[in-house]
């Protein structure tokens, strides 16, 4: 990677920090505060929240039948969900220390705080659970995959692909053979780190 695409990287990644924390102050200037794990609004926002809240029965007649209809199909997914958690949890607690790679943190990734929104319904929070489960896994499962990928064969691919991790932007460019072990060691190195 030649010296102008490191620096530009570099560049990115400091405007993504950069970004990550304006948005955070932000959301909690204007309608919240976190307080270790509860979020507490201004007492005028959480009252708004209870008016805004719609009754089971309300919600049910006015939800769209092809939801309900679907549900068990979106619920049923919960089953591979659950194993891929299990399996990609196991692989990372035995393969991660053989290899010296610093382990993600699951709590990161699978957050559940939407419960604490009082305008959602009891089935309203109950599905924000289940998607924050299931999004979060993937995320999880995803970086998961990519210290995998740095670890074992951290160079991008020929062809464009769409939906690259973080990582991939500093992989090594196909066909870059030149000290490829060497570069490899770096690449390990770099992964014992916690980030």
């Amino acid at each position: 990677m030649n010296d102008r695409i490191r620096h530009l990287l570099t560049q990115m990644t400091a405007l993504e920090e950069e970004l990550s924390v304006a948005l955070h102050e932000q959301e909690t200037s204007v309608f919240y505060q976190i307080k270790g794990k509860r979020i507490e609004f201004e007492r005028s926002i959480k009252e708004a929240h209870c008016r805004l809240k719609m009754g089971f029965f309300r919600w049910l007649v006015t939800n769209r039948p092809q939801n309900l209809i679907t549900g068990p199909i979106i619920y049923g997914m919960i089953f591979p969900l659950t194993i891929l958690d299990l399996f990609v949890s196991f692989y990372q607690a035995t393969c991660f220390p053989i290899y010296g790679i610093a382990k993600v943190r699951r709590a990161d990734y699978i957050v559940f705080d939407r419960q604490q929104l009082e305008y959602l319904n009891f089935i309203e929070k109950f599905h924000c659970t289940y998607c924050a489960y299931g999004s979060g896994l993937i995320a999880y499962a995803y970086a998961i995959l990519a210290k995998t990928e740095e670890y074992f064969c951290p160079i991008k691919h020929a062809r464009k692909i769409l939906g690259t991790h973080s990582r991939y932007a500093r992989f090594l460019d196909y066909g870059e053979a030149a000290d490829y072990e060497a570069k490899l060691e770096e690449f390990r190195t770099k992964l014992a780190k916690k980030e």
